[in-house]
């Protein structure tokens, strides 16, 4: 059997950047076990398998794989799988777009804008609004497994703390980007200092104000041991779970608030992830997760 795929850079408008994701077209015969062996053959952060949709007004259902497990949602495939079906379906020129991706997790609503000679974009609404997990957590064997002082950890009134949007990550607020460079993760400490939460090990994102590029307002990293990712370029759900760290520690007022995130840094890999929050009568009423996407390769996968 020959399944096509494209593979496209997530998160950035320049190839080799980015967080790279192997879309995998026209995958209704496939099964889950099949799934997981391509996934982890081709050992990307994530790889998405399109399915025809259950609901014939759905463009896609999708099923979305690390190497190591199968997540019910997550960031950078959805954009990337918006962007890829748009792109097949209407090739070059221009065009704006709302579609509907069936994922895990339930509908996720996409808009998707293509431009020709440009880096197509799409952003889609968080289909789970984050909510905090409640668990007590140790700052000194977070550090450890980190590398880092437990001085190094927190920032203002920002403190570790668990967040969910689909998938849970254990957000962790570092002192600044000088001691992001010094993170040295130990994926071993941490299998015995982090929690299980919706049943699967939280993964590290850590976080703190300002950035690299001067437009980003956090600067971010992420390690997944679970997940089978020793450390992601861009991570699309973890910046959906940080919206609730960020309203409720930051105290956001009602408003609207275009938050630029950038990740992958450290690896050479710089990913923009944008965050949208809309705040009404002190909640966040709306959520989204947005960026651009490059095609790097096409292909036929042979099995």
């Amino acid at each position: 059997m020959a399944i096509s795929y494209s593979i496209y850079d997530v998160f950035t408008r320049q190839k080799l950047a980015g967080n790279p994701l192997a879309v995998m077209f026209d995958a209704d015969d496939l099964d889950g076990v099949t799934m997981q062996a391509i996934a982890r053959e081709l050992n990307l952060s994530e790889t998405v398998f399109v399915k025809t949709a259950d609901n014939p007004a759905y463009a896609a259902s999708l099923r979305i794989f690390t190497p190591a497990s199968e997540l019910p949602f997550a960031g950078h495939p959805t954009v990337g799988t918006a962007i890829a079906i748009a792109e097949r379906n209407h090739g070059q020129g221009n065009a704006d777009m709302v579609t509907v991706l069936e994922e895990k997790i339930g509908p996720v609503r996409c808009a998707i804008r293509l431009r020709e000679g440009e880096a197509s974009f799409a952003e889609f609404d968080l289909p789970r609004k984050s909510s905090r997990v409640q668990l007590p957590l140790d700052g000194a064997p977070l550090a450890d497994a980190l590398g880092l002082a437990e001085a190094q950890i927190g920032f203002e009134n920002h403190v570790p703390s668990i967040w969910t949007a689909g998938v849970p990550f254990l957000t962790i607020p570092v002192q600044n980007i000088s001691s992001m460079a010094e993170v040295d993760f130990d994926a071993g400490l941490w299998l015995k200092s982090a929690p299980f939460v919706e049943g699967r090990l939280t993964s590290a994102f850590l976080y703190c104000r300002g950035g690299v590029n001067h437009a980003a307002k956090f600067h971010a990293r992420m390690f997944s041991p679970d997940m089978g990712i020793q450390e992601d370029p861009a991570t699309g759900a973890a910046v959906a779970a940080l919206s609730g760290a960020i309203h409720h520690f930051d105290g956001l007022a009602d408003g609207h608030y275009p938050l630029l995130v950038e990740q992958g840094v450290e690896m050479g890999r710089p990913s923009h992830i944008h965050l949208t929050m809309d705040v009404k009568e002190n909640e966040i009423s709306r959520a989204r997760i947005g960026g651009h996407a490059v095609r790097v390769a096409t292909g036929s996968f042979d099995i």
